[in-house]
């Protein structure tokens, strides 16, 4: 930018009125403004359509009941428009109601596609709930908010509007990327990554998937200080634990009690922990995690990231926080307990439900005589109600962890990068299952301290959305590119 030296300003002064000189001087400051690091006020062209297609589809309500047809047939139309063709777009799915979207951005085919998946429900959410309409977008204080805004119709219009710049840009990749936007993730009996598994498996079939919904950045106080590859999940189940007694009058109480029984049965469980089980993701994790850290927790990071692992420190980490607890081993918890029928009568029938996340090289059959076991009581019935299918670790890539490393490097100087075990779900367990390997990538920041995910006044920040697009943006040509591979 040129510089003023005072002559310079007094001829400028003279020559021009008050009010023109303060424009000048309101367009010259501006001007420096949008040049500074980072994300300018003066969004580009890219940013615009990002957000307009993010505000499209914010305000298709998309929950269970309303199904996502309309935001799939809007994304498809957005694709039409700019000039993909008809043939490489498909909206299918079991009900019309509930369709999904697929579209396939055409390579040299010198290598198998890419794939990469979002889910275009959200979580219902009532108007009476929130402190405005969740199905209006709205920029407010440097925040977007709305229903979706972070699970995840930020990165559906982040792999939508991509797919678009790159064709704008005539890039052409050596492998195909396919984006597959679908149904009832949150809920619902139409899962869109099942229903194409077992239907149009053609469509969705790649070497690897990148799942945006299953990775990210942590933010604490203000700064960026960690980056999430998800490379596996714990498999979800639920336990029924059930006992009867023929009851009677509270008046003569017994020792024998159903409410009692089943108490005694719960203390057992809460005081029990599964065996340490560390795996080559859950090792990475407190390795690179151990470089933000200081004091004990740094040497207890460093000291089970090896082998053997040292069950002293890692037993110092679960007592701190329950995220390393359960990055650690399988966890089962009493969620919910139902019992009795009247004030003035003694219980006849209690039950309580036991939620538990398996580790993935765990299995059902352990789990279950595990609790047996635990419980020691065979007037308590133990029934598995649930449990989803499980999904493999997924390895460790080269070309995936050395392109996240080095575009957060040059985004995020300073934050580390590191695998992570999600402790909950997504749907990259069915491919996972189903012998695609999926890794959860995302650009996206958000403050550990207020997820607001499914919850009131959902919300990203404006920044941290740009951000997260010009990430994925970069991560996309990178991985299609070629020039990387996925040996470790």
């Amino acid at each position: 930018m040129p510089s003023f030296d005072s002559i310079s300003m007094t001829i400028i002064m003279k020559l021009f009125p008050a009010s023109f000189f303060m424009l000048i001087i309101f367009l010259y400051t501006g001007l420096a403004f949008s040049q500074t690091p980072g994300v300018s006020q003066t969004r580009n062209a890219h940013q615009e359509l990002a957000c307009d297609i993010f505000r499209e589809l914010v305000e298709i309500n998309t929950t269970v009941n309303m199904g996502s047809t309309g935001a799939a047939e809007a994304m498809a139309a957005r694709l039409r428009n700019a000039g993909f063709p008809a043939s490489d777009i498909n909206v299918a799915g079991p009900q019309p109601q509930h369709m999904n979207l697929v579209v396939r951005y055409r390579g040299k085919g010198t290598q198998a596609p890419i794939l990469f998946i979002g889910h275009l429900d959200v979580v219902e959410a009532l108007r009476q709930d929130w402190s405005f309409d969740p199905f209006k977008f709205q920029e407010i204080d440097g925040y977007f908010y709305g229903r979706g805004t972070t699970d995840m119709k930020n990165e559906d219009a982040d792999l939508i509007s991509n797919l678009i710049r790159l064709r704008q840009e005539k890039f052409l990749p050596e492998r195909d990327i396919i984006v597959a936007l679908t149904e009832d993730e949150e809920g619902g009996n139409a899962n869109g990554i099942r229903w194409l598994l077992a239907n149009r498996r053609d469509l969705i079939n790649a070497e690897y998937c990148i799942n945006p919904d299953g990775g990210g950045g942590d933010i604490k106080n203000g700064r960026e200080i960690i980056m999430a590859i998800q490379t596996s999940e714990k498999v979800y189940a639920d336990f029924t634990l059930e006992t009867h007694n023929k009851g009677g009058h509270s008046s003569l109480p017994v020792k024998d009690n159903a409410i009692y029984r089943m108490a005694v049965a719960l203390t057992r469980l809460a005081g029990y922990d599964f065996p340490l089980n560390l795996n080559e993701t859950s090792r990475m994790f407190f390795e690179r995690s151990a470089l933000i850290e200081t004091g004990q927790v740094k040497a207890d990071m460093s000291a089970v990231s090896g082998l053997p692992v040292d069950t002293t420190a890692a037993n110092r980490l679960a007592k701190i926080s329950p995220g390393y607890n359960s990055q650690m081993r399988t966890t089962c918890v009493a969620t919910m307990i139902n019992g009795g029928h009247a004030n003035n009568a003694l219980p006849q029938t209690v039950t309580a439900n036991i939620n538990c996340r398996l580790l993935p090289d765990d299995n059902i059959e352990h789990v279950t005589a595990v609790l047996k076991n635990l419980i020691n009581d065979p007037q308590i019935e133990l029934k598995c109600n649930y449990a989803a299918v499980p999904g493999p670790l997924s390895p460790l890539r080269k070309d995936v962890l050395d392109a996240v490393d080095n575009i957060t490097a040059s985004m995020w100087p300073g934050v580390v990068v590191t695998p992570v075990m999600a402790t909950g779900a997504t749907d990259g367990k069915h491919l996972r299952s189903a012998g695609i390997p999926v890794y959860g990538v995302s650009g996206m920041f958000g403050d550990v301290d207020d997820v607001r995910a499914h919850g009131k006044d959902e919300r990203i920040g404006v920044k941290e959305f740009f951000n997260g697009v010009e990430f994925m943006y970069r991560l996309m040509k990178t991985l299609s590119s070629g020039s990387a591979t996925g040996k470790k």
